[in-house]
């Protein structure tokens, strides 16, 4: 059965077709739940805009509509309010229903696209032998949110982690570990200390510096040994990240990583290709492309470098490889980055100049950026030694600080359940406080607030799905095997809470659309507000409910409780039974 939008937008077309035509079959009739329950349930706004195409006042339009609108078993009551809005009000047997048919489908009501896609994902992107830190959070967990959405749509995601293993910085590496006879042991140990090592060298010797210039060569040219140490630094570095992203919960395989190098004998022919359409043009020796629309800070064309002077390439080169090889290899429809905003301007570059050259025809290219990860200082978010912080340690502390708050609210909590909870918690309140702030904008990071147990965060969110599970154990009720057919809506916190069920559905379409996961937290936060409200004043358990009354509300508890967790889920967060 069609979910209910669906449904009041065929019954809206209908009457809109009954009203003026075949002509207007199509029409948008501009649907959306009414944010304010004195107005209805949900709210129609087509007649302002169809009154100006067919020069009417507005309300006399809706009236057209509202006077051919089939209520049926679903509509209880629609009226026109103020200059034109048409607002409907369902019928509790219709809700009832919904629910009904949302409990007892395992995709919560979503149906599976019928014409699904192939979209390319890109996220997380780390450098080879460096410690992955904070600014890795939030292209990693956001990434991650939009390929689960996605996923659950139904399209075909391939996830790709663009990591950085290529480019000037291997030759200094490489040519310390070869000089420091580091590349013949098993284990290169440290890899930051490496780095660290290496780059000291680099700036404080300048022979050093010179034979490691010359290594960036050898490396480019294939040199048997060269390779070798390069191949243990990635290979080191693959493991590592793939620890993480276990800990983290993150869908990111070694089998998803598609690093710098993979493109490196891509390159002559990216720029062979711009040759011979003629959008190459040459600047101080450099091959640059002009791209329409960019300039510097003086007015003039702003270049896009994509081989030096002396015959180097740089990201922007990369960057069109990658984009040739997910439209023609991958055959991807959509392609989505996930990067920080502050790389917004060479993707804008990257993806026109791509378009210029018509190399993704149908696909859609699409930068995701995000803004930073900020202290409570509001500068952005270091350790007190003025070090970035590193992602290990972020969610050691987190998983450890949920620990200590779980047992001291719930010292029942013992052992390895406590420490199960807090891991779960604490991971979950790390990626949810990234997540349910405005991808674009920096946000502060404060423990206090992510951990706290009421507002918009992972415990409180998670604390109701517990809830839930409290109140089957309560009544020593199996949830699993749960079912009923006894579902009603006469109470408003009733109402109120299957109206917010009923939008999950559009929500996770506004989040696949938008690529905004916020919007998925801000549902679940109204959802557990309003399952708290239903659960004080429609009492589940007590012995003087009627047993078809106790029976449909705790199919309402069930239902919310399967929402959150697979909300939850599409972010990359697990619940727990008991906190």
């Amino acid at each position: 059965m069609a979910d209910v939008t669906t449904q009041l937008k065929d019954v809206l077309s209908a009457a809109l077709v009954a009203a003026y035509g075949d002509a207007y079959a199509n029409a948008d009739p501009m649907l959306g739940p009414a944010n304010n329950p004195k107005f209805g349930d949900y709210q129609a706004n087509l007649a302002m805009k169809l009154g100006k195409q067919l020069g009417k006042p507005p309300r006399e339009v809706a009236q057209a509509v509202v006077d051919r609108v089939e209520m049926g078993e679903l509509i209880e009551e629609v009226e026109i309010a103020g200059p034109g809005f048409i607002n409907l009000h369902l019928s509790a047997r219709a809700l009832a229903s919904a629910a009904h048919a949302m409990l007892g489908d395992d995709r919560l009501g979503v149906p599976a696209l019928d014409e699904p896609q192939t979209v390319v994902v890109d996220y997380s992107s780390p450098n080879v032998a460096k410690e992955m830190h904070v600014g890795h959070l939030r292209s990693t967990v956001i990434g991650d949110a939009i390929a689960r959405v996605l996923t659950f749509q139904g399209h075909n995601v391939i996830r790709q982690n663009h990591v950085g293993d290529w480019g000037t910085q291997f030759g200094m590496l490489i040519e310390h570990l070869l000089e420091t006879g580091q590349a013949e042991q098993e284990s290169l140990g440290d890899l930051t200390k490496l780095y660290k090592e290496s780059k000291k060298r680099f700036d404080a010797e300048p022979d050093f510096a010179e034979r490691a210039k010359q290594r960036v060569v050898a490396l480019q040219g294939g040199d048997e040994a060269t390779l070798a140490a390069w191949k243990k630094l990635v290979s080191q570095s693959e493991t590592y990240f793939a620890s993480i992203y276990q800990r983290m919960g993150v869908l990111l395989e070694p089998g998803d990583i598609r690093g710098e190098s993979f493109y490196n004998d891509k390159l002559p022919g990216v720029v062979d290709r711009l040759k011979q359409d003629g959008k190459l043009e040459t600047s101080q020796g450099a091959g640059v492309v002009f791209v329409e629309g960019f300039s510097d800070k003086d007015g003039d064309p702003l270049p896009m470098i994509v081989q030096k002077s002396d015959g180097g390439y740089l990201y922007a080169t990369t960057d069109l490889a990658a984009i040739r090889y997910r439209v023609d290899e991958l055959k991807a429809s959509r392609i989505v980055y996930v990067t920080d905003a502050r790389q917004s301007q060479h993707f804008a570059m990257a993806f026109r100049a791509a378009e210029d050259a018509g190399w993704f025809g149908h696909a859609s290219l699409e930068h995701v950026p995000f803004g930073t990860v900020m202290g409570e200082d509001g500068k952005p978010f270091k350790t007190r030694d003025g070090d970035v912080v590193r992602l290990v340690d972020l969610i050691d502390e987190a998983e450890s600080r949920a620990i200590t708050v779980c047992k001291e609210k719930n010292p029942e909590l013992t052992g390895e359940e406590a420490d199960h909870v807090g891991r779960v918690v604490g991971l979950g309140s790390l990626k949810y406080a990234d997540l349910s702030s405005d991808r674009v904008k920096d946000y502060k990071f404060s423990w206090d607030r992510m951990l706290a147990l009421d507002g918009n965060t992972a415990p409180y969110l998670i604390n109701a799905y517990v809830r839930v599970h409290g109140i089957f154990r309560k009544g020593e009720i199996d949830f699993a095997g749960f079912t009923s057919d006894h579902v009603q809506v006469q109470e408003p916190a009733e109402k109120a809470l299957v109206l917010k069920l009923m939008q999950f559905g559009s929500t996770v379409d506004s989040v696949a659309d938008s690529l905004e996961p916020h919007r998925m937290c801000n549902y679940l936060y109204e959802l557990a507000s309003a399952f708290h409200k239903f659960f004080e004043s429609c009492p589940v358990l007590k012995s003087d409910v009627p047993l078809e009354i106790r029976e449909g509300r705790l199919a309402l508890c069930k239902l919310v409780a399967l929402t959150l967790e697979r909300g939850l889920g599409l972010l990359g967060i697990g619940v727990v039974e008991r906190m």
